[in-house]
């Protein structure tokens, strides 16, 4: 039942993210369209200070409320539970506003350091989506400990739906005062978007899921001191490790900014920066959602099967974790790799130009998609497990060994931007390496069967060459994007069908996802097995 359970809650996270990522699509895609190079550099500059803002806030508190919750229900305490998330609750809200207010505040200080004043009104409107944010990570982590994920996936799409109709409107009526005000509008999209997923999440929890609601007495503060304890011991670790990702953005924003100028790119580093994060670095995080799925569904599965020593089964569960990260990863970093250029056209059809350069900044990044996709599933599993400093210790070693590299490769004029792409891929090379011997020591990695990386991988490859071959044949007969749309698709039933004909997946393992006995019987027909 953890299995069944793992798996359909990172399908339920999986398809959620995708949900967002399509909507997310009608907001990026026209500001990408109508904002200049220059423009989106505003738009994007906020976001590697904000999101390690909110990592702070949210990333390791959420997967400890999980691990936590699962634990005390795994022990029949249902009671004890509840407390965890009305404490967590009260110090995620005041966490929350702290951090609202030091990025309000220190908007113009921090817009000034990174060279680019004229963000200053993007990072103050982007900074009290913080505070909801915060409250609403507290509800996540508590319906993920009950592995329910349902409502975790349905904020996520309202707070989308909130983003891009508030974020698109208020950018397309403040254009004609300047594109910097037409960012600022644009961010504040994410603020409006926080509001509405936490009313939704919070209505869910007070009429959807009634059950949850248990009476409790006054909870006392010695108790209440003992449960945010534990909380920050897992909490800690996990949020050093989840805060290195931003920090590494910062390192880029910091660092490749001035090597550009260095070089001699001073007039366009803003433009070359935009590729990287704007147009490449937003493709990434499109797969990057599904795996993200896993790794929190994972935790709570973990932990529980770990608090009663079943190893047995906690093996098990680790195993479909691993194996559904590179059923995902290794199509997604050769879809990438292979079709870069044709879906960067596809998707901003007015930037040609633009778009030829990051193509190539795709195809590095993609290329290394499938480490991200280990790394952040080995990490949820290390979690589980208690082994909370472990990631952030292999992502630091990864972290340091990037800002070597981003100085270095992007001082060489001919990689230029390039070279910061090249040092996140080495990074999650290397953070997901540290991971698997992290995890193989533990004794609880143990694959059976090679088919579980030889299968997707052969599948991939298959994959790959069938995109490339398509597409080369309706472009001369159609047009690129819809020859780009029709090659994708087709390449998606083709891996599918490689994945069941070389036994990656099994029919009975498809069941475990929402409405895998529909998609059964179509793959029965399709691969006729």
């Amino acid at each position: 039942m953890k299995k069944k359970s793992f798996i359909k809650g990172a399908a339920i996270l999986g398809i959620a993210g995708i949900l967002v990522k399509v909507i997310g699509a009608f907001f990026r895609i026209p500001l990408a369209n109508f904002l200049s190079d220059e423009g989106m550099s505003f738009y994007q500059t906020p976001y590697p200070i904000y999101n390690w803002l909110l990592v702070i806030s949210t990333a390791g508190l959420p997967a400890a409320i999980a691990k936590s919750v699962s634990e005390k229900l795994a022990d029949d305490d249902v009671v004890g539970a509840h407390k965890i998330f009305k404490v967590s609750l009260k110090l995620l809200t005041v966490i929350g506003i702290i951090s609202s207010l030091v990025m309000y505040f220190l908007a113009e200080t921090i817009a000034v350091a990174v060279k680019n004043p004229l963000a200053v009104y993007s990072i103050r409107a982007i900074a009290p989506a913080i505070v909801f944010i915060s409250m609403m990570s507290v509800y996540r982590g508590y319906f993920n400990g009950h592995q329910e994920l349902v409502p975790y996936g349905v904020s996520q799409i309202f707070e989308q739906i909130g983003r891009v109709v508030v974020g698109l409107s208020l950018a397309l009526i403040l254009l004609g005062q300047g594109e910097h005000f037409a960012a600022a509008g644009a961010t504040f999209g994410a603020t409006a978007g926080a509001v509405v997923g936490f009313v939704v999440i919070v209505l869910l929890y007070q009429f959807k899921y009634k059950e949850m609601h248990i009476k409790i007495d006054r909870i006392s503060s010695a108790e209440s001191k003992v449960i945010i304890k534990k909380l920050l011991t897992i909490a800690i670790p996990i949020t050093i490790g989840a805060s290195i990702i931003p920090i590494m953005s910062i390192i880029d924003l910091a660092i490749v900014m001035r090597r550009l100028t260095a070089i001699g790119f001073g007039e366009t580093a803003n433009d070359l920066y935009g590729q990287l994060t704007a147009y490449a670095g937003a493709l990434i995080n499109i797969p990057q959602v599904v795996t993200a799925g896993i790794q929190v569904s994972i935790i709570p599965a973990v932990s529980a099967a770990f608090a009663k020593a079943k190893f047995d089964e906690l093996k098990d569960i680790i195993r479909n974790g691993i194996r559904t990260a590179l059923i995902i990863g290794i199509p997604s970093s050769i879809g990438l790799t292979v079709m870069a250029k044709e879906i960067m056209y596809l998707l901003y059809p007015l930037q040609k130009e633009v778009v030829a350069s990051a193509a190539v900044i795709l195809q590095i990044l993609g290329s290394g998609f499938v480490f991200l996709s280990m790394f952040q599933v080995t990490a949820g599993i290390l979690q589980g497990i208690g082994k909370h400093k472990t990631p952030a210790k292999n992502l630091f070693i990864g972290a340091l060994i990037k800002v070597f590299l981003v100085y270095f490769l992007v001082g060489i004029p001919w990689l230029n931007i390039k070279g910061a792409a090249i040092s996140t891929l080495m990074t999650y090379f290397i953070a997901c390496m540290l991971n698997l011997r992290s995890l193989n020591k533990t004794g609880y990695l143990h694959i059976k069967n090679k088919r579980y990386i030889l299968g997707p991988l052969f599948s991939g490859i298959v994959m790959g060459v069938a995109v490339k071959v398509v597409y080369i044949g309706l472009s001369a007969v159609m047009l690129d994007g819809i020859a780009t749309l029709i090659s994708i698709g087709l390449a998606a039933i083709v891996y599918m069908v490689m994945i069941f004909v070389t036994k990656s997946i099994s029919l009975e393992e498809l069941e475990m996802i929402p409405g895998g006995k529909k998609i059964r019987k179509l793959v029965r027909k399709i691969a006729n097995v």
